[in-house]
């Protein structure tokens, strides 16, 4: 008995006994030792429940910031990183010009550009240009029932872009290109007239016009894009376009609207 009342003394004192029956309380020491034990199991329990919680709690914040990190590492990138390596152009395109040197009246060409990029660095491109335009053009009147000839333009031409202010919904570019120029201007000169011994490149003379010739010309402007996804953006490129097909240096306004494509990674 003075064992079990020297044991029960003992857990009291280390907390796993919240309160004590009186001794006239206790029929014998048996009571008193199943209350001991049970006292001391229920401390016991309430904290491996606790330290269950902790633990539970420690293993979902793992979780979640493992979670999280996974989403960073492998979830989508912001919509436009312009972070390609290759971009390729299409779009229609607009040509004013003078087929003649002494012409009164320009002229409207219309057609295609098909460009390719390579960005060397995260601004700076290396651009390869190709421009094919078609119209006709007002001639001087003539004995040989021409009126409106169709001129051809094919430009070939290479330079530099530069990417300029961007955000993830435009971007403005800017670009220097040069190269050559072929005219062909006696396509529609064989002319309907009564003219004996007339030719087409002689008839294109008559009227005014150039004739057939490669020279340098030069396109100097910029681009805006209006980014639709990562990869594809649409384009309205103007151009500065200065030429020398005659005795002088000229300049006439371009304009082409298109679609950008965007790939490859630096």
């Amino acid at each position: 008995m003075l064992r079990m009342k020297k044991k029960f003394e003992a857990a009291k004192n280390a907390g796993l006994i919240v309160a004590e029956l009186p001794d006239a309380g206790l029929p014998d020491a048996g009571f008193a030792k199943l209350r001991c034990q049970f006292e001391i199991s229920w401390r016991v329990r309430r904290r491996q429940v606790l330290r269950s919680v902790l633990v539970a709690a420690a293993l979902a914040g793992l979780m979640l910031g493992s979670h999280a990190e996974a989403q960073d590492k492998l979830g989508p990138a912001a919509p436009v990183s312009y972070k390609n390596r290759f971009e390729v152009y299409g779009g229609l395109a607009f040509m004013n010009f003078q087929a003649g040197q002494n012409l009164p009246k320009r002229m409207n060409l219309g057609g295609a550009e098909v460009l390719g990029t390579y960005w060397l660095t995260k601004n700076i491109g290396l651009g390869l240009d190709y421009r094919g335009d078609a119209g006709t053009t007002p001639v001087f009147p003539n004995p040989y029932g021409i009126s409106r000839p169709l001129v051809y333009m094919n430009m070939g031409l290479v330079g530099a872009q530069y990417r300029g202010p961007r955000n993830q919904h435009a971007a403005l570019n800017y670009h220097a290109y040069g190269g050559l120029s072929h005219g062909i201007f006696d396509g529609g000169t064989a002319g309907n007239g009564v003219v004996a011994g007339a030719t087409a490149a002689g008839n294109a003379t008559a009227v005014g016009l150039y004739t057939n010739r490669t020279s340098p010309i030069f396109a100097l402007g910029g681009s805006v894009d209006f980014n639709r996804s990562r990869n594809w953006a649409v384009r309205v490129s103007p151009d500065l376009i200065v030429e020398h097909f005659g005795t002088e240096t000229r300049e006439f306004f371009a304009l082409s609207i298109g679609i950008v494509y965007r790939v490859g990674k630096k």
